[in-house]
């Protein structure tokens, strides 16, 4: 008998939620970085066992939102919950609950539904941190178990795959077999591209910049790909483009190696960038860039 189930993975910036979500894939799917705030579109990983399939919806983190972006990405985040069948709550193991995880526990509780906690960054954390970590979740809420791992190294990460498949309903699939994600090819090759933009460049600059794929040709045996990325300021498109277009090539490089190991095929990829000024805040800017209020 097939069964499946809607896992929507959440928590707040930073905590390795989209590192959790590749370790239980096996695969790639979801873009990661040291700097937080960095998935900002819900991403599906679709993951097919025997007769179980997994859907597990990384969620962008829960944050203040400074921005209409940030707004539209915390409104993604409550709605992925409701529709959710259960919930994987990541939280860091060298810090207590905060009102982000209350926020969360609220939410779980009013949708009544089932939730693994999984406390990540143990290797980062002594045992008696970890040890109050458990003690004032378990003061909050009665989590259906409660799974320290680190996701980084791929410690744990398989009881958590164990403990999801409590959460799973008799019922038809919803995705083929062979499906990884539900994300259109354009928007895994602009996610790529934003995570080499992440991990080049400093602090601020990358939260401020957009990628748009132009077009996305299919030859034999090669992709060619064209991509716009769009910043807020001159200054930054000097810094993203770099001396003599250093930066640029080097992220266009780990870019094109990137998208050569998940589409299988030769790439051929050029990158231009622009400015548009203050593209965050403009609700129609926002949505041309594919950013939707689902």
């Amino acid at each position: 008998m097939k069964r499946t189930a809607f896992i929507a993975i959440v928590g707040r910036p930073n905590v390795g939620k989209s590192t959790l979500l590749n370790a239980l894939m096996g695969e790639k799917i979801a873009i990661v970085s040291k700097k937080p705030q960095t998935t900002r579109n819900r991403i599906t990983g679709i993951l097919t066992k025997g007769d179980d399939q997994y859907v597990f919806l990384d969620t962008p983190g829960m944050h203040k939102p400074k921005t209409k972006l940030g707004d539209i990405m915390v409104k993604n985040v409550r709605k992925t919950v409701g529709e959710s069948d259960a919930v994987i709550l990541v939280v860091d193991a060298s810090y207590a609950p905060g009102q982000i995880e209350e926020g969360f526990i609220e939410r779980i509780k009013k949708n009544e539904l089932p939730a693994i906690l999984v406390i990540n960054k143990t290797d980062k954390a002594d045992a008696e941190q970890i040890g109050e970590t458990i003690k004032a979740y378990s003061a909050l809420h009665d989590f259906k178990s409660i799974v320290p791992i680190a996701a980084i190294k791929n410690d744990g990460t398989d009881i958590v795959l164990k403990e999801a498949e409590g959460f799973m309903k008799e019922g038809e699939w919803f995705f083929p077999e062979t499906a990884l994600t539900d994300q259109p090819e354009r928007q895994i090759a602009s996610e790529i591209i934003r995570e080499k933009l992440l991990r080049t460049l400093d602090e601020e600059i990358p939260h401020g910049t957009a990628v748009i794929v132009d077009t996305f040709e299919e030859g034999k045996n090669i992709l060619k790909i064209n991509a716009t990325v769009y910043c807020e300021k001159e200054s930054h498109k000097g810094i993203i483009i770099g001396k003599g277009g250093e930066t640029l090539k080097k992220i266009g490089t780990y870019a094109r190696e990137d998208m050569e190991a998940f589409f299988e095929t030769k790439v051929f990829l050029n990158i231009w960038v622009k400015v548009k000024e203050n593209w965050r805040d403009s609700q129609s800017v926002i949505s041309n860039f594919g950013f939707k209020l689902d």
